[in-house]
């Protein structure tokens, strides 16, 4: 290996890991406020290629009938929800958020491909389209066994990951996709040659990491996100509901997803089932940062970028394994570490 080549692994793992670091921080949010390891974070990112490549080609996406389908059983669990709580009068807002807003956004971008709208109207249809979807799976699935344990909840979304898989085959089919660039710039940097493309995907990572960072320290609802995360039941009793943080988390969550699907889209051929491999690479470096610490997952998930990298190079066929191998040692130290105690279940 010489360094030309060590130099431009050492550049395409960076980039991948700066994909893998928007999953992994999206992943950390998520466990953090709701305690559930969203394993299908990564569907999340794959159908979001998917979506933008049915865009591209003037089809409109198979996820606008998945949103439809997940708006209307949320609307039903919640309406029997208040039913049974004896609270109708939340029954406006239910529809409103659980029903109009999700079939508003379907219809906006049905109407939007009639008139062959340009790439970054195409862009916005992309995640617009597929930001419902995490919110509405948490109604659906994870608020109703919110106070689970931690083991049932990661049980629930396993299961949730597999049903997605099946959806994604029967929404999108079983072709993969590869979007066309984003940019055609280039530049050349100490004799190595870095696209476009790879620069715009470390710059919307760092991007979205500092207003991530924003976002927390100086609004009031990144306040609530973080006071949910660090004690669900002293947040319950400043006056935040932990669902509504949940549902907000869900939301950053499903942008953060969009952005990696739209980034990873120009670079890799992704097809239904390619959110998997994206979303176990990005947990590996959630577990680095030990599922609490954002810039510990961002580095870690950068650090399996550049291990992937490098070890494509010498074995193709053996870097998944080679990657996961990683997991051991890191779980190792983690446990021994780590101060263990009883898990608390809220009342």
């Amino acid at each position: 290996m010489t360094s030309d080549i060590a130099a431009i692994l050492g550049i395409d793992g960076i980039a991948t890991g700066a994909v893998y670091a928007l999953v992994a921080i999206g992943t950390v949010l998520i466990f953090t406020v709701t305690r559930v390891i969203f394993i299908p974070f990564g569907d999340i990112a794959a159908f979001t290629a998917l979506t933008l490549a049915a865009l591209d080609a003037k089809r409109f996406p198979g996820t606008g009938a998945l949103v439809v389908i997940l708006a209307c059983l949320a609307t039903l669990i919640e309406i029997l929800s208040l039913l049974r709580a004896g609270e109708l009068r939340l029954l406006p807002r239910a529809l409103l958020f659980y029903l109009a807003l999700p079939l508003a956004v379907v219809g906006a971008a049905w109407l939007t491909m009639r008139l062959d709208p340009p790439l970054a109207v195409r862009l916005i249809l992309a995640l617009m389209l597929i930001m419902p979807i995490s919110p509405l799976l948490d109604r659906i699935v994870f608020r109703p066994i919110a106070d689970g344990t931690v083991l049932l909840l990661l049980t629930v979304s396993v299961a949730l990951h597999f049903a997605l898989v099946g959806l994604g085959l029967l929404f999108f089919g079983p072709e993969g996709v590869r979007t066309e660039p984003l940019t055609s710039l280039s530049t050349e940097f100490a004799g190595v040659l870095i696209s476009g493309q790879t620069m715009l995907i470390v710059i919307a990572a760092l991007v979205f990491s500092g207003l991530l960072y924003l976002f927390f320290d100086f609004t009031l609802v990144g306040k609530s996100l973080r006071a949910t995360a660090v004690n669900r039941t002293g947040s319950r009793l400043m006056g935040i509901r932990p669902a509504r943080a949940g549902t907000i988390a869900y939301l950053l969550g499903s942008l953060m997803a969009g952005v990696s699907g739209i980034l990873i889209a120009p670079v890799n051929t992704v097809f239904y089932d390619s959110g998997f491999l994206i979303g176990l690479k990005a947990f590996v470096g959630a577990i680095v940062g030990g599922m609490t610490s954002y810039p510990g997952a961002a580095i870690g998930a950068v650090g399996v970028g550049i291990l992937e990298s490098f070890a494509s190079f010498e074995s193709s066929a053996l870097k998944d394994v080679i990657v996961f191998s990683l997991l051991i040692p890191i779980l190792i130290w983690r446990s021994l570490a780590s101060l263990h105690s009883e898990e608390e279940i809220e009342e």
